[in-house]
């Protein structure tokens, strides 16, 4: 993507021009996917091997495994590098590390912890009076967790996950506990609190041609040997053995519609070389990050449509969700095996889910035990005290990189309309407006989630640590923006990613989630998505 030119002289250019400019057009395919990520790869291999001609656009570049290499340098060239978004709000959201930059988008340094959503999640407004409720309920969603974990591979212990919604046994045994999450497992024992294997989308054995984990460690950079679940190994290989094409550097910055502005008839974008182009489609699916599906929809407006594309409800950007998060720490006087596993951890903890209001809030929480470390970064061990520089950094690596452990608490954030992607009065390289993330959180949120970090301290000084710390309100994932519902006033799209006011346009993606429960929210993105997918291959006549 050439972005050096000044956007001025490119607003320059597109001023003025609606959907008749001149362009070099594309041959009309049947599907365009914006995005090749998690949502967008399972899209394009279902709808290709039904026969549809599909043309994904992604806006970062070309990557393959080789591209892969265990770096915690390396690994950032993997999270966005695109247009810059800012983030503001009381607890702004960190939006670089949640995206992708390149082949299979975030779902690339994504960390394959699969958790379903609970049914509780899927009616939190009629069940509390609070929040949104979705248009479908668990029910409607099972069948479709069931058929990607089956497709995919799972590993776990769906009996041992006793707060697991029902569905179908994991296809692979648990992967293997290391001391770091069984000497956690000891505090949450003496509590009363029960743990199973995390459910991870990470070969606990050879499945499908595909090896079983070797437990390194270094699942934020990727997978080079294709053991975790990725859209490099699973659909992308499948969308293009089915005739899907993949343009890389290809930055869609619109949706093109028809005169009357009640049929999407293709996007616009820019190449590798900065040049305009347009591919038309008879169906258009936005896949892109929960950021910038909204931007593209708001930065879509013309004359028959003045505040964005599928916007008659003005819900397009609202109801952005985050999870808080933060990391426990522990130093024991055992060795704790740190740096084996994998990044998303090895035991699970689901005992605070149930949404009660005698809490004194509403909100779910959860805990993920024992992420595999590494001596720097994010996530790092040295990152767990930010505040130690000089020789007591020093002398507290040489006890950490041993002694110490660490647990993932993560929280609900309840639905605000204030909470949204607007557009900024910024622009990019093409004269386009940049996107601003308004976020916050509200009293239940904070206090659901500091109880919940508060008994994470207790589990930790349960098990024997000797020292216990927590890395304070952190947040991770984004949801919402354009979220699903039953009616086209009160949401943006029905409960397939359809959008209410065009009929051919769909958005895929966490930006569907009306709540965020608690949970991770990859298995609910491919599981929305594989539903989307048969929706639309059913409705297709009517679509095209």
């Amino acid at each position: 993507m050439k972005i050096e030119q000044p956007w001025w002289a490119a607003a320059a250019l597109l001023a003025g021009c609606g959907d008749d400019e001149e362009h070099t057009a594309a041959e009309k395919t049947d599907v365009v996917i914006v995005g090749s990520g998690a949502s967008g790869s399972l899209l394009a291999a279902k709808l290709a091997q039904a026969g549809k001609r599909v043309v994904i656009l992604e806006a970062g570049p070309e990557l393959t495994l080789d591209d892969l290499y265990s770096s915690q340098i390396w690994s950032r060239r993997l999270r966005w590098a695109g247009p810059f978004s800012e983030s503001s709000g009381e607890y702004p959201i960190a939006l670089n590390f949640n995206q992708g930059w390149g082949t299979g988008g975030a779902a690339l340094h994504h960390y394959a912890v699969w958790l379903r959503l609970h049914a509780e999640d899927f009616a939190v407004k009629t069940r509390f009076g609070r929040g949104l409720d979705w248009p479908i309920g668990y029910d409607d969603l099972r069948p479709f967790y069931d058929a990607v974990q089956a497709e995919v591979g799972l590993s776990g212990d769906a009996a041992a996950e006793v707060w697991r919604p029902p569905g179908a046994p994991y296809p692979m045994p648990p992967l293997v506990v290391f001391n770091q999450a069984r000497i956690v497992e000891r505090g949450f024992a003496k509590l009363g609190l029960r743990t199973s294997p995390l459910p991870l989308a990470i070969n606990s054995v050879g499945f499908k041609g595909r090896p079983p984990c070797i437990y390194d460690g270094w699942c934020d950079a990727g997978c080079p040997i294709g053991a975790l679940v990725n859209p490099l190994v699973v659909h992308l290989p499948e969308a293009r053995a089915a005739g899907a094409e993949i343009r890389h550097r290809s930055f869609v910055t619109r949706v093109l519609t028809d005169a009357a502005g009640r049929r999407a008839t293709g996007v616009e974008y820019y190449d590798a070389a900065g040049q305009r182009r347009v591919q038309s489609a008879a169906v258009v699916i936005l896949a892109a990050f929960a950021v910038q599906n909204p931007r593209i929809l708001l930065n879509s407006a013309a004359t028959t449509h003045p505040n964005g594309l599928a916007n008659s409800s003005g819900l397009v950007g609202k109801y952005v969700t985050a999870h808080l998060s933060t990391n426990v720490f522990g130093l024991f006087s055992e060795e704790t095996q740190n740096y084996l596993g994998v990044t998303g951890g090895q035991l699970l903890s689901q005992e605070r889910y149930s949404k009660d209001p005698a809490n004194g809030y509403l909100g779910s929480s959860q805990f993920v035990i024992g992420n595999a470390l590494k001596p720097t970064d994010l996530l790092g061990i040295a990152g767990g005290r930010p505040e130690i520089f000089g020789d007591d950094l020093h002398s507290f690596l040489r006890t950490a990189s041993r002694h110490l452990a660490t647990m993932t608490v993560f929280g609900e954030n309840l639905p605000a309309r204030q909470n949204e992607v607007v557009l900024s009065q910024r622009r990019d390289a093409y004269g386009l407006r940049l996107a601003r993330v308004v976020h916050s959180y509200g009293g239940d949120d904070l206090a659901c989630f500091d109880a919940a970090v508060a008994q994470g301290r207790q589990i930790f000084q349960a098990a024997g640590a000797y020292e216990v710390w927590d890395a304070g309100r952190h947040n991770a994932h984004m949801l919402g923006g354009t979220i699903m519902g039953a009616s086209p006033d009160s949401s943006v799209t029905n409960g397939y990613g359809q959008t209410h006011d065009i009929a051919n346009l769909f958005v895929a993606g966490p930006g569907l989630f009306p709540t965020s429960g608690a949970v991770n929210p990859t298995f609910t993105i491919y599981a929305l998505a594989l539903r989307t997918a048969e929706h639309l291959l059913g409705q297709w006549s009517s679509l095209t």
